[in-house]
């Protein structure tokens, strides 16, 4: 079986889908990012995190990153490293949650 290529994306909850000038709005404070996050099945595996300022949460087929020193997240790094299971989850997250992913390359809008 062929290994798929990691992929990065960008998640973000625009303030205009449609103008990409508009800028983002929060994505909620670290515990509301956490709590939406939870429903996902991606959350901190309970290990020390090893990166300065970085949180890393686990999810099916992807890690999401953050920067933990901000009273706000307005952006998370998500790496999908086995998109036939993260796919769906990604999908399902941001049109519940109103969010949208950014591919890193293309600069496309996903969600």
């Amino acid at each position: 079986m062929a290994k798929s290529k990691r992929r990065l994306l960008v998640l973000i909850n625009p303030n205009d889908p449609t103008d990409p000038m508009a800028g983002n709005a929060s994505l909620g404070v670290p515990r509301e990012f956490l709590a939406a996050l939870a429903p996902f099945n991606t959350a901190p595996d309970g290990g020390e995190t090893k990166r300065l300022g970085t949180a890393v949460l686990h999810g099916p087929g992807m890690t999401l990153e953050y920067a933990s020193g901000q009273d706000e997240i307005t952006q998370a790094m998500v790496a999908v490293y086995d998109a036939e299971t993260a796919w769906p989850v990604l999908s399902r997250l941001c049109k519940t949650l109103g969010w949208k992913m950014q591919d890193t390359e293309s600069g496309q809008m996903f969600g």
